[in-house]
Order: C-alpha cells, then structure tokens, then sequence
C-alpha cells in the first residue's frame, strides 16, 4: 500500500530524478528482445520535478557498473548506469547465464516462474528495465513488480550503490558476492547528511556466518531517536496512521524473526518509503558482510527542500 510522502527523503537511497535528463533519445523499446552478452541500455527519457538540492553530494560524469559474481539459477544480474554532465543519461539492467543470454529468452524458466508468480522474465525483466530508465538514480521511484519482489528490491540496491560509486567518481565495476555465506564481523553503515533534522544509522553483527543482530535508528544530531519525537510521531500519524514510534521497531523485528532475509521483511503501510530504504540498506551491508568488508560506509544522501 503506497500513501502521499509525509517526508520527502531523497537520500542515494532516493536520489531524485532531477538527475534523469541528459541524454534526449527515448528508450528502446525492443530491449527485451536482445540476448546479447550486454545487459540492454536504455537512454532516460522522464523528468521529474524536485527542490533545491540542499545536502549532499553529486554525480561525477562516468560510466559505473555492477555485476554479481555469482550464478544463481544459471543467472547473474548485471547493471550499468552512465552520467554526463551530472545527470544519469544512460542505464543497463540484465539477468544472463554464462552465455550472456537474457533470463528474459528463457521459455522454460519463464513456464515454471509463472506457475507460482504469475509473471516471468519475459514479462518483469523489461518492466525492471523501463523502470530503472525512467527513474535513473531515484530509486524510490523503482515500483515492486507484482510476482518479482526480491529482483525489484534487488535492482533497487544495486541502484543505490551505483549511486553512492557515482558520488566518488570510482568507475570500477563493482563486485557482488551474491549468494554466499556471510563472513563474521560487524557492519556499519550510516547517513552522512540529516533530513528533516534526522538520519539512518545501521549496525549489522554476523555470528557464525548468521545474523546476531541489527540496530536501526533515525537519529537527531543530538543523537536521539526519532520514535521519542512526540511531534514528529503525531504529526506522521495524521496523515500515515503511522509514526515513526511504530514503524522502526517493526522494521527491525521483522528482520530479526526473518533470521536476516529481508525477503521477508513486509513494507509498513503509511511507511512505504522508510520500509524501501530500510530493506535496501540491509540488503548493502549483507552485501559487505558477504565480502567480509567492516569498513563502515557512509552515504552522502542526498536531501532536498521542500
């Protein structure tokens, strides 16, 4: 269930399409159609109207790619996202096999998906693409593909790290190790800027190759929690049915009881936004706990004024 923002976080999370605008040719609409070893680039064609870009850092003109080093099912994800001039002008999203053939080509996987998901490659991997060419670096702006959840939340992270290798200009491809046993160690990952006089705060501890435990917070420059923001809470309420009070803790719970599988993880209606980010974020540092990379990150999110 998707309400009106009552915030408008526009962190790498949520990077805003004001971004989306340097290249002028539409999208190819025949992408779907190609099995060729490169994921199908589509060049951005939709404009979305933001304010003032108020924090944050942003995108240096380059090319930036992700791959998953992983196959999974006979098929790896692999992504690119091109900026010029400080704007996304170009994108790429694929799943292929060692041939470099598009899961979307593939009828028996397409049979067997849609016995159970209603929908198949052929069907959610064109509409991942469009929706990654339409909204570029915003990946907020990336809708659940009904039957497709986890390869929408999926995309949505790799989204994000494009966004974040964007931001400091690192041009080397980035590495998932997907599918693969988390190393034990603990994880960071942090906002750098505040929005709306808050921001997300994350500590992931593996044990045993398993999840020991999450804290996820939204927090003042005071360090205080936003579930003790009485005003903020009431305020939210009105117009969500929900606050934060409620919200961060359920995140949390659901992750915990999931045993670290943010699949998992259900959106909080009235907190459909703080639920994508929260779901993302995770997915990065289960990310980094796979490469048993500690070194804590830290997102220069982008923050907007209203």
């Amino acid at each position: 269930m998707r309400i009106k923002k009552f915030v408008y976080s526009a962190s790498v999370l949520a990077l805003s399409a004001l971004m989306l605008t340097a290249c002028s040719t539409t999208a190819n609409k025949n992408s779907s159609k190609s099995s060729s070893s490169k994921p199908k680039t589509t060049q951005v064609q939709k404009k979305q109207k933001v304010g003032k870009q108020i924090a944050g850092a942003p995108l240096k003109d380059g090319t930036y790619k992700l791959q998953e080093d992983n196959y999974f099912n006979g098929y790896r994800v692999k992504m690119s996202m091109t900026v010029k001039n400080g704007k996304v002008c170009k994108t790429s999203y694929d799943d292929v096999n060692k041939a470099g053939k598009s899961k979307a080509k593939d009828t028996k996987y397409e049979s067997q998906m849609k016995k159970y998901a209603k929908t198949g490659p052929k069907e959610y991997i064109p509409e991942l693409q469009k929706a990654f060419a339409e909204n570029g670096a915003n990946s907020n702006g990336v809708q659940v593909v009904s039957g497709a959840t986890s390869s929408t939340q999926t995309m949505k992270n790799y989204i994000n790290q494009l966004v974040q290798a964007s931001q400091a200009g690192k041009t080397g491809t980035i590495h998932i190790n997907n599918n693969k046993k988390m190393k034990d160690g603990t994880y960071k990952l942090s906002e750098k800027n505040y929005d709306h006089g808050y921001r997300q705060v994350y500590t992931l501890i593996v044990k045993n190759g398993k999840v020991s435990n999450l804290k996820y917070d939204q927090i003042n420059k005071d360090g205080k929690s936003k579930t003790k923001d009485a005003n903020y809470e009431k305020q939210m309420k009105k117009i969500a049915k929900v606050g934060p009070k409620e919200y961060i803790p359920k995140l949390r719970s659901e992750f915990m009881k999931s045993k670290g599988n943010t699949e998992k993880v259900q959106v909080v209606s009235g907190a459909t936004d703080s639920s994508n980010q929260f779901i993302a974020y995770v997915d990065q540092l289960i990310n980094a706990a796979q490469k048993g990379n500690t070194k804590p990150i830290t997102v220069n999110n982008i923050v907007y004024k209203q």
